[in-house]
């Protein structure tokens, strides 16, 4: 089709009416660009038309009719990543030709979850006397000791050894080998990445040999990047899947890669290590890492003398000059010698959702403003943060670490008939760069100004925003896929150096505070202050620290609305306007000093609502409305890890109550993985499965992350 642009229609015009027109200021080619505007909208709509007709083109809204013409039944599609049902429906007559096999009911699993799955037929494993006729050489019936792959995954999704009959039912989780017994294993942590960060060197090292891959300096378990799998007539193996590296298995590859002739050195490792795999080690300037021929896989765990004095890292003397020695298991590198060095680093790190500072997709604020500076190598920041005082945009375009506590100032207006200038601080798509401070960090905004900090990680010290010297102008702060280090800083074992001390300090009485999908420490503001908060984690450390308060123990803070937030630590809020499938995970303390009433106290109670959120027994609040556990007396979350740093950091446990894992407004989980929509999977899950399983057998999911 040819498209009617205003131009070709405009000169289809006799000329005489082209000459008046120009004569008159051109309004007659005003009104034919409005005409071809309204033309290509049709022509954009037929050829959508056409697209539609199939499920590989066609929009969104048209997948589930196309699917009810071969007796798809819909499902939930609130989950992000499977709010379409384009995949299923474009594989449901391959599922039905292949229904009730292993291969079809992964794939199946995979469409509905967006989990990476894996499918396993228990009654393959089972130990049994077999029939002459039918010899099946590879099930043996004893274990092989000696297989040490098979031995590392006994118990997982992998597991190869043959196993005795149990009468334990799947459904919940529990029986495994029995005949009609179905497997669908699930990864739910994803692998995020950083890429050519420097590695940081071990504050306890005087020989220069000793790094980490944690730009926060503690140790970090790394993680697989996962392999697409190629097609559905593909059982997933280790390489498809998001899982944990392990010293033992990857210490394996190594050792067969290298006692086999065939095998060139430089495929050593091929599956996790290269620039596009698990994890890399390049030379500054180099594009290409090191060749993996220089990798030892090594436990590089701490030893200890006998007197039980640190000695240093496991193996030390073993790593040969001109080798690296690499734990994935705890994020180490030990080089042979310290001119083997330095190193850039690309990694992976496991984490339950895509929250903080990270490499992962974002829309960097603040576009639209005049002034636009970007900077990176890990320069200095402060010159061009003063110069942008006045308002635009700093872009960081790396995932360096910047070392220095700078002063983020915003100019003020003392009319008020004038807008107030913004300042947007933001890291760039797929950059997650890093403060390290040396203090904390005074943020000053005048009146009416705006400064927005975007993608940024921050340790060393607090953000502080000081009150103002005059006037009562307000101001605003937003942070925005941030991370404010809980503790304010790691040590190399990953414990927070200053455990509960805040991460943002507000004295500025006329600020409003908006976080959006981060992580941070305590917070403490005054109580004029108006902090709204949505997919955030803020961590005292401990149920029984302070989450929320003023500026000292016993002040009431801010008034508070939050939205699908974890908040792991007590809170005294002057007001609670609103706090929606949240969990406050809180408890008072032991101490006799304690001075605390309950774990949350809000001091106006008049106005405020509490939703469809976990709020600890005994709390002081405004009234609540279908909250735990006040119809579950004994709910209580359970998390897999409360721990900064830890992959499954934030995660709700299975076993914890379904009035917490299924007690949003919604259905779904209370808390920052709220955004998931677990339960709405786990369902569609087992709808798909009672659809597709052949008669006789029985299935149950189990998660391996």
């Amino acid at each position: 089709m040819t498209s009617l642009t205003a131009e070709r229609l405009y000169t289809l015009l006799p000329a005489v009416y082209r000459i008046r027109d120009k004569a008159e200021g051109e309004p007659l080619r005003a009104l034919i660009g409005a005409f071809a505007e309204e033309f290509a909208a049709l022509e954009e709509n037929v050829e959508q038309l056409y697209d539609d007709q199939f499920i590989e083109t066609c929009a969104s809204w048209v997948a589930p009719y196309i699917g009810s013409l071969i007796g798809y039944r819909p499902l939930h599609g609130v989950a992000p990543n499977v709010a379409s049902p384009r995949a299923e429906v474009a594989n449901t007559i391959a599922y039905r030709r292949r229904k009730g096999t292993a291969l079809m009911l992964e794939q199946l699993a995979g469409d509905v979850t967006g989990w990476p799955a894996r499918a396993v037929e228990f009654f393959e494993l089972l130990t049994t006397t077999q029939y002459m006729k039918h010899a099946r050489p590879h099930a043996e019936a004893t274990a092989d000791l000696r297989d040490l792959r098979a031995t590392f995954r006994v118990g997982s999704a992998f597991d190869s050894f043959a196993h005795t009959a149990e009468m334990r039912a799947p459904e919940g989780g529990s029986g495994r080998y029995n005949i009609p017994n179905i497997g669908i294993f699930l990864w739910r942590l994803v692998a995020l990445r950083l890429s050519r960060i420097p590695l940081t060197p071990d504050p306890l090292d005087a020989s220069g040999r000793r790094f980490r891959f944690n730009p926060l300096g503690a140790d970090m378990q790394l993680f697989r990047r996962s392999r697409t799998e190629p097609d559905i007539s593909h059982l997933a193996d280790p390489i498809n899947v998001p899982e944990r590296l392990s010293v033992r298995l990857a210490a394996l590859a190594v050792k067969d890669a290298q006692a086999s002739v065939e095998t060139p050195p430089d495929e050593v490792l091929e599956d996790d290590y290269g620039a596009r795999e698990s994890f890399a080690l390049f030379d500054p300037d180099a594009a290409a890492p090191r060749s993996v021929s220089a990798i030892r896989i090594c436990d590089l765990r701490d030893v200890f003398d006998g007197g039980g004095a640190f000695a240093g890292w496991n193996h030390e003397a073993a790593v040969l000059p001109g080798s690296i020695g690499v734990d994935p298991e705890r994020g180490r590198v030990l080089l042979g010698e310290p001119s083997d060095g330095p190193l850039l680093a690309t990694f992976h790190y496991g984490a339950a959702r895509e929250i903080g500072g990270g490499e992962y997709q974002r829309s960097p604020a603040g576009a639209e403003l005049v002034e636009q500076r970007t900077i990176n190598g890990g320069v200095a920041l402060q010159g061009d943060l003063d110069a942008l005082a006045p308002g635009g945009r700093l872009l960081v375009e790396d995932s360096l670490t910047y070392p220095e506590t700078p002063t983020l100032r915003v100019d003020g207006e003392v009319d008020d008939d004038i807008p107030g200038h913004e300042l947007v601080v933001a890291a760039a798509n797929g950059a997650r760069p890093l403060i390290a401070s040396g203090g904390d960090i005074t943020l000053e905004i005048g009146a009416r100004g705006k400064l927005v900090l975007d993608g940024w990680t921050i340790s060393g010290g607090a953000l502080r925003l000081p009150a103002p010297a005059v006037g009562s102008s307000p101001v605003e702060l937003v942070l925005r896929d941030c991370t404010l280090v809980p503790g304010l800083a790691l040590n190399p074992d990953g414990s927070a150096v200053s455990p509960g001390s805040p991460s943002l300090i507000v004295e500025h009485p006329f600020a409003r505070i908006t976080l959006e999908r981060c992580i941070t420490g305590p917070l403490h503001a005054v109580e004029d202050v108006e902090i709204a908060m949505s997919d955030c984690i803020v961590d005292a450390g401990s149920p029984e620290g302070i989450a929320l308060s003023g500026l000292t123990d016993g002040e009431p803070g801010a008034t508070l609305t939050a939205n699908e937030c974890t908040v792991i630590g007590k809170l005294h809020a002057r007001q609670i306007e609103l706090v929606s499938n949240c969990i406050l995970f809180a408890r008072l303390g032991a101490s006799p000093a304690e001075t605390w009433m309950a774990a949350v106290i809000a001091d106006r109670r008049q106005q405020g609502c509490m939703r469809f959120s976990y709020v600890p027994a005994g709390s002081i609040t405004p009234r609540r409305y279908r909250c735990a556990p006040d119809d579950h007396p004994d709910a209580l979350p359970h998390f897999t890890s409360l721990r900064y740093g830890d992959a499954a950091y934030g995660q709700l446990r299975r076993f914890t109550d379904q009035s917490i894992r299924t007690g949003a407004d919604d259905g779904g989980e209370m808390g920052v993985l709220h955004a998931l929509f677990q339960p709405q999977r786990e369902t569609n899950l087992r709808i798909r499965l009672e659809e597709y399983l052949r008669f006789g057998l029985r299935a149950g999911f189990f998660y391996e992350s």
